[in-house]
């Protein structure tokens, strides 16, 4: 009985004209196209493979045009098609600093029961209070003496165990938009002059990442955008004129998001909203005075973030989280679980 094989040109994709052209050194039976004349083996396991990616227009083979630090620009072997498009190298991006955070992972061998720290914890991150007035606070209201030093240990801590519950949460959530804003703004460690950069959902009003720099470049737009690309598909992504965005957002979201560049705040579609955000953020962050060090701002900063999506009601939300916007329905022994309740 003879053995039926679909047969398909790898250079041309045709699919019914062939001609049987001899074998191959190796014995495996040779083809040749009768549309572009080219010779393949298609038995062959050992045939060489090619090392670039098809054209996502025709599926035809293609040349590497440009190679960059970041991404590879290629452009499609076939002269009517010339279709160029781009491929990220996901080794060479550096993850982002939310990524790297150092301390505890749970409340064991604490001197003071987990009710305190979290009271504390939300005295610092809800409120504008300084370590200081949160020990003054719990020494006059509930009779606790807590060094101030204990409190401040407390909020860089614990980073790790938040962002932990984080992870299995955002799961749950649905970040599927019209619209991410990304935007950077400065802050101060040791004196020092580094940004942060930050990535939210337009509807949620959900910080979807943040990444802490002292450098103001396309690699740490590379790493913003690449710690944020798997958790939605927005329509476009939205930022300012800065040019270290331009080829990130090209790169890391694909030619299918768009990508809108504000030109000012007249603009139809703006990027108040981040700036907004912005404008919360500061307001915490000027009681602080700055960061000490690079890691104590790092796990500061990603607290202030689990708090301000998950725990922080917003009245432009109707008095929700963005976490509750996003899709996210606890019942109360799953609330306990996270620490969300009381």
């Amino acid at each position: 009985m003879q053995k039926i094989v679909s047969i398909k040109c790898p250079k041309c994709n045709n699919k019914h004209s062939f001609y049987r052209y001899g074998k191959d050194k190796s014995g495996y039976q040779k083809y040749l196209c009768r549309k572009c004349n080219h010779q393949f083996a298609p038995d062959n396991p050992n045939s060489r493979a090619s090392k670039h990616p098809r054209c996502p227009m025709c599926n035809k083979a293609s040349f590497l045009h440009h190679d960059h630090e970041y991404y590879s620009n290629y452009r499609c072997g076939d002269k009517k098609c010339n279709h160029s498009f781009f491929v990220p190298k996901t080794n060479s991006i550096l993850p982002s600093s939310m990524s790297n955070l150092v301390g505890k992972t749970d409340f064991k061998r604490m001197r003071y029961p987990s009710h305190v720290i979290l009271c504390a914890l939300s005295m610092f991150y809800l409120g504008k209070n300084s370590f200081r007035n949160i020990a003054l606070i719990l020494r006059l209201v509930n009779n606790i003496n807590v060094s101030h030093t204990t409190i401040g240990n407390w909020c860089r801590k614990f980073a790790p165990l938040f962002q932990n519950f984080s992870y299995e949460l955002i799961p749950m959530l649905d970040f599927n938009s019209d619209e991410w804003h990304a935007d950077e703004t400065v802050v101060k460690i040791n004196g020092k002059k580094h940004y942060i950069w930050f990535i939210v959902d337009s509807e949620t009003r959900f910080i979807l990442g943040f990444h802490l720099s002292p450098h103001r470049d396309s690699p740490q737009a590379y790493s913003l955008f690449d710690s944020a690309k798997d958790l939605g598909e927005p329509n476009c992504i939205v930022t300012d004129k800065y040019s270290a965005y331009k080829v990130p957002a090209k790169i890391i979201f694909g030619p299918d998001v768009k990508h809108i560049r504000v030109n000012s705040f007249k603009d139809d579609v703006s990027n108040n909203l981040i700036e907004s955000f912005h404008h919360q953020f500061k307001a915490w962050y000027k009681t602080k005075q700055g960061f000490n060090s690079y890691a104590s701002a790092n796990n500061l900063i990603s607290m202030f973030v689990f708090f301000f999506n998950f725990v922080r009601p917003h009245s432009a939300l109707n008095n929700l989280t963005p976490a509750q916007v996003a899709g996210l329905n606890l019942s109360k022994r799953e609330k306990r679980k996270f620490l969300l309740v009381a």
